[in-house]
C-alpha cells in the first residue's frame, strides 16, 4: 500500500466540512448533503482527528470556524471544485471525445472566439471544447487547462505565451448620437460623452494626446468594468468610446456602430496564446494554438 494514500480525506468528509462552514449549522449541512446531524457530526470530527486540530467552535448553537477551519476551507473548497470540474470533463468525454480546456478573456471568447469557434470544431470532430472566461492569470496546472488567451505582456508563471495578435482602438458611436452630434473634427470629442473601460482609464486622454489635443476633459463620462459594457452602452447611444474593431465587428457590419474617425490608436499590450509547460507538446493543444494563429489574418484590428 502506498502509505501517503492514508493522508487523503474522504470526499464526503470534505462535503461535509465545507458545508457545515459555509452554513455554521451541522442540521443545515446535513439538510443539504441528505444526511443526518449525527452523520454531519462523526465526519467533521473524522476530519479533525486526521488533521489533529479543532475545526469547529460551538458559539450560541452555531458551528463557528476555529481560526485552523478558516484557513482550511479555501483549500477545502478549491479541491471539491476540481474534483466535480473533473467529473464533468469526464463526462464531457464520455463518448469518446477528447476535452479540450480552453480559458479566454470574457469579452475576447464571446465577441471573437466565439464566432470562429465552429470552424476548429468541424475540423476536429473528435474533440469537445470547455472553455471558461478568466480575466486575470492563474495557476492553469493546478487547474487543468490545456490552452488560454492572455491580453498583457508575455509573462504567465510555469507556462510559453505566443504572440496572437496586437490591439488597436478606433473612436466608435451608435449612428444616432453621430448623427445628431455634429462631430467634424477630433476636438468636438471633448465636449461629447465619452465612455470608459474601467480596467484602462487613460484611453481617451492617450487618444487626444496623439491628435494632438490636451484632454483636459479625457476622464469624464460613464464607466464600465467590461467591454462588453461599454458596447452595449455604446450601441445604445450612451457615448462615444474606444474599442478594437474586432470585438465589434458584427455591430459595425449591421451598422449599429460607426467608426467616427479613422484614426487608430495601438495599446501598449499584445494578446498571446499561453501553454502550460507540460502542454508544450500536447498534439491537440498545438493544433488549437495554430488554429488561432491562423485566425488572426481575419482583421483582429
Amino acid at each position: 500500500m502506498n502509505l501517503s494514500r492514508t493522508l487523503i480525506p474522504d470526499l464526503m468528509v470534505l462535503q461535509a466540512f465545507e458545508s457545515a462552514a459555509r452554513h455554521g449549522n451541522f442540521t443545515r449541512a446535513a439538510t443539504e448533503l441528505n444526511l443526518t446531524q449525527s452523520a454531519v457530526s462523526r465526519q467533521v470530527k473524522t476530519l479533525e482527528q486526521q488533521l489533529g486540530v479543532l475545526l469547529f467552535e460551538r458559539v450560541r448553537q452555531r458551528a463557528v470556524l476555529s481560526d485552523a477551519g478558516r484557513q482550511l476551507l479555501p483549500s477545502v473548497q478549491r479541491l471539491l471544485a476540481q474534483s466535480e470540474e473533473m467529473v464533468l470533463r469526464a463526462r464531457a468525454g464520455a463518448d469518446g471525445r477528447t476535452v479540450l480546456s480552453i480559458a479566454t478573456l470574457p469579452t475576447f471568447g464571446s465577441r471573437w472566439l466565439m464566432p470562429r469557434l465552429r470552424d476548429f470544431l468541424e475540423g476536429h470532430p473528435g474533440v469537445a471544447v470547455d472553455v471558461a472566461s478568466r480575466a486575470q492569470p492563474f495557476d492553469l496546472e493546478a487547474e487543468d487547462v490545456d490552452l488560454a488567451i492572455h491580453y498583457g505582456q508575455p509573462v504567465w508563471a510555469n507556462a510559453v505565451c505566443t504572440y496572437l495578435c496586437s490591439e488597436v482602438i478606433l473612436p466608435v458611436a451608435s449612428p444616432a448620437l453621430l448623427g445628431a452630434s455634429a462631430v467634424r473634427e477630433p476636438a468636438d470629442l471633448e465636449t461629447r460623452p465619452l465612455l470608459h473601460l474601467a480596467t484602462r482609464p487613460k484611453l481617451w486622454a492617450e487618444w487626444f494626446q496623439l491628435n494632438g489635443l490636451g484632454g483636459e476633459q479625457a476622464y469624464r463620462g460613464n464607466r464600465f468594468d467590461q467591454f462588453a459594457m461599454v458596447i452595449e452602452a455604446t450601441v445604445r447611444g450612451m457615448g462615444f468610446s474606444l474599442l478594437p474593431l474586432y470585438l465589434i465587428e458584427d455591430e459595425i457590419a449591421s451598422d449599429r456602430l460607426r467608426i467616427v474617425f479613422d484614426r487608430p490608436m495601438p495599446t501598449d499590450n499584445s494578446y498571446y496564446v499561453v501553454l502550460p509547460e507540460s502542454k508544450r507538446d500536447d498534439t491537440l493543444a498545438q493544433a488549437f494554438q495554430a488554429w488561432l494563429l491562423s485566425q488572426v489574418g481575419t482583421r483582429l484590428a
